[in-house]
């Protein structure tokens, strides 16, 4: 029986995906085989040596510690996609609440209270309303940092709203731009995104290379009076330099998922509780996605959407499979066949796969993986996982 522990609350519609003859499923198993969860924070935990792989039902992995998993043959996998159309529908609501100042005109129409002449209260609402004048979308600048599963679905959305859309992400992949509009045009750097928006949504993660990028001098840059959309990690902005282009006019609204402090006291800013993802729909589909692909890996090896392993499947057809993981660096799948070219023992298929320092391979063999197998081949140099499938 193979076990699944999970952390927070999973969507029952991910947790029935397991087969009940052959996955436990439970939140309080030892030795689990995987770890399913949402947002339980792994980094100051040690797993037990019986984890092969960690999945979280979401996109961003800043709970896992992923580097420190890597090497431990641990593969970390994510949900990217399954949360997109619900954040891109706030997306949408962030547009139009912040071009309409549909939330401060709700507040003033809640204060009239007290006035039961309706003539009088029309007359309230009507001298009221001048100071919300806002602004259609049709025709801005939407400027969509990021053009991964939710930015194209940003992008695109955008476009049937009658907006013009400029695109920036220096690592569009072949499958995000054929999910992308011919029509969006593409930034050569972000530079020139800001300058020209007049609207701006991030969808990046949160890395090195992107933590606190919108800072001062991206602010800068950025076209004066124009409202930034952050539904992707609060981490991504510099706040104090946030706060002063809010306060000076810089930006004239900026719209957050991830509430502060600071942020609370800001007039012109719209904060949301965390709302980007909380959906029935979204979270169903996160948890069904990292299901299926827990299950795929630990029946097949076959690897989907891991953040620090390469995408790598092959079909079971015959035989028996083994998987192993390596250091990137040449002769170690020669001496793995080798080795099993000196115990008589034949390849039926193979596929090998490299990401970055990492390079994993699938082999099926004609003959029953047998632990002392199991141990010559983890015996091999830079091979640092391996296990029968």
């Amino acid at each position: 029986m193979k076990k699944i522990r999970t952390y927070n609350n999973i969507a029952k519609k991910g947790l029935d995906r397991f087969p009940a003859s052959s996955y436990e499923v439970n939140p309080a198993l030892d030795n689990p085989d995987a770890i399913l969860l949402r947002s339980h924070n792994l980094h100051h935990e040690s797993l037990p040596k019986s984890v092969l792989a960690v999945a979280r039902a979401g996109a961003g992995v800043n709970n896992i510690p992923v580097s420190d998993y890597t090497h431990q043959g641990i593969v970390v996998f994510n949900t990217p996609g399954a949360n997109a159309n619900a954040v891109k529908e706030l997306v949408m609501a962030s547009l139009l609440l912040s071009a309409r100042g549909i939330s401060q005109s709700m507040a003033y129409a809640k204060s009239l209270t007290g006035i039961q002449d309706t003539a009088a209260l029309n007359k309230q609402v009507e001298a009221g309303k001048k100071q919300f004048g806002g602004f259609e979308l049709q025709g801005k600048t939407l400027g969509v940092v990021g053009l991964g599963a939710i930015g194209a679905k940003v992008a695109n959305m955008a476009l049937g709203l009658g907006m013009n859309v400029i695109g920036y992400d220096p690592k569009l992949s072949v499958e995000a731009a054929w999910r992308l509009s011919s029509d969006v045009t593409k930034a050569d750097n972000l530079n020139s995104l800001l300058a020209r928006s007049d609207y701006i949504s991030l969808h990046v993660p949160a890395v090195e290379s992107t933590i606190g990028f919108i800072n001062q001098d991206a602010l800068n840059a950025t076209k004066q009076g124009a409202k930034l959309i952050n539904l992707a990690r609060g981490e991504l902005i510099n706040e104090p330099a946030v706060i002063d282009a809010l306060n000076s006019g810089k930006l004239s609204c900026y719209i957050s998922d991830f509430p502060t402090e600071g942020l609370i006291q800001q007039d012109n800013a719209l904060l949301f509780p965390h709302l980007g993802a909380s959906t029935a729909e979204a979270e169903e589909n996160c948890a069904v996605m990292a299901a299926d692909q827990l299950i795929d890996f630990i029946d097949n090896g076959n690897i989907k959407n891991s953040v620090n392993f390469p995408h790598i499947s092959m079909e079971r057809t015959q035989g028996q499979r083994i998987t192993f993981a390596n250091d990137n660096v040449p002769k170690v799948l020669g001496e793995v066949l080798n080795l099993l070219a000196e115990l008589n023992i034949n390849v039926i298929d193979m596929v090998n796969r490299s990401r970055d320092d990492i390079a994993y391979t699938i082999v099926d063999i004609d003959q029953n993986a047998e632990p002392n197998l199991i141990q010559k081949i983890a015996q091999v140099e830079h091979v640092f996982h391996v296990r029968a499938v």
